[in-house]
């Protein structure tokens, strides 16, 4: 039998232990490679045993490398940029009709996604890729063109371009408004409905939140119903749709389902979010001419979109936005 040339371990094990040494925490590393800790912890465990070497100084509530540790970090990285600069270029030849998108999960899935057709229908030689992820990804080492992302102005890249800004209001299904027993007439009348709650990134008071909303129209101290709590923007707006409750609808991604009749916006009360959603090119996208087909595109239907806008005027958020 030949003998193997290499005796490697997987390439995952590295790179586990390449996030795991940078920032020096199995969790923060399971985050960002979307394992659990105890899949890390067992990556590196099994590659220790293949090298032979302890690569980590496991500390009470804290990681540090060791020589060995440290060693083959230097080799791994190198490695692994070479690999990916490789992949890179492999890719880049054959990426001139290809066009890459990351986008955050509720805008592609509630105004990107629907509209897709049309950029399509006028575009047709361009292969379009959406990455729909709530994580911040490297543009250039993840070979993406383009990114749309939310954000607030001062923390927006300098280059960024603004798509459109962000209207807050609660929005449902028609049968709630239409519910004799308990109608929505004024928002003092939440205090008889369910309201439906984004947990963004397990924080228990963020930027778009209904205490926020209450507390910015002076009804902070009303007390709902219910609560339903929902990890994802789209399936909160679902769950409107379905019926199970009031929701704080972020305009543009609410304005088709308000003029489809899917949502209805009860009351003549929204206000300004802090955020926007911005355009963000990489290196390589900034001179491809699909991403500037693709941008453009954009720019058209955000302001379609906003001479179309089905809601009423807003009132600011001023010193609650947080």
């Amino acid at each position: 039998m030949a003998r193997k040339r290499y005796d490697l371990p997987p390439l995952g094990f590295v790179q586990g232990f390449e996030a795991a040494a940078r920032t020096l925490s199995f969790t923060r590393a399971a985050d960002e490679l979307a394992l659990t800790q105890s899949a890390v912890s067992r990556q590196i465990k099994t590659l220790e045993e293949h090298l032979g070497v302890t690569l980590f100084e496991r500390r009470h509530r804290a990681l540090a490398l060791t020589e060995d540790g440290r060693a083959f970090q230097r080799i791994a990285v190198d490695v692994l940029d070479r690999l990916q600069g490789a992949i890179n270029q492999m890719r880049a030849r054959g990426s001139d009709n290809q066009l890459a998108v990351t986008t955050v999960t509720g805008f592609a899935s509630l105004w990107l996604i629907p509209r897709l057709k049309r950029f399509t229908r006028l575009n047709p030689h361009i292969d379009v890729r959406i990455i729909a992820n709530d994580r911040i990804l490297d543009l250039d080492r993840g070979m993406i063109d383009l990114a749309i992302r939310y954000s607030k102005a001062d923390r927006a890249p300098p280059d960024a371009e603004k798509l459109f800004a962000e209207d807050i209001l609660p929005v449902c299904h028609p049968s709630l408004v239409a519910d004799t027993a308990t109608p929505l007439l004024t928002p003092e009348d939440l205090r008889h409905h369910t309201l439906l709650h984004l947990d963004y990134h397990g924080a228990s008071r963020t930027w778009f939140d209904w205490g926020t909303w209450m507390t910015a129209l002076g009804i902070e101290d009303l007390k709902p119903a219910g609560s339903l709590r929902f990890s994802r923007y789209d399936q909160m707006i679902q769950a409107a749709i379905s019926g199970q409750g009031v929701a704080l609808g972020v305009s543009p991604l609410i304005n088709e389902a308000i003029r489809s009749g899917t949502l209805v916006a009860p009351f003549d009360r929204q206000v300004d979010g802090p955020h926007g959603y911005y355009l963000i090119r990489s290196r390589a996208g900034a001179a491809k001419p699909q991403v500037a087909a693709f941008c453009a595109w954009l720019r058209e239907e955000a302001m379609e979109d906003a001479i179309a806008e089905p809601l009423a005027d807003s009132a600011g958020f001023g010193a609650a936005v947080l």
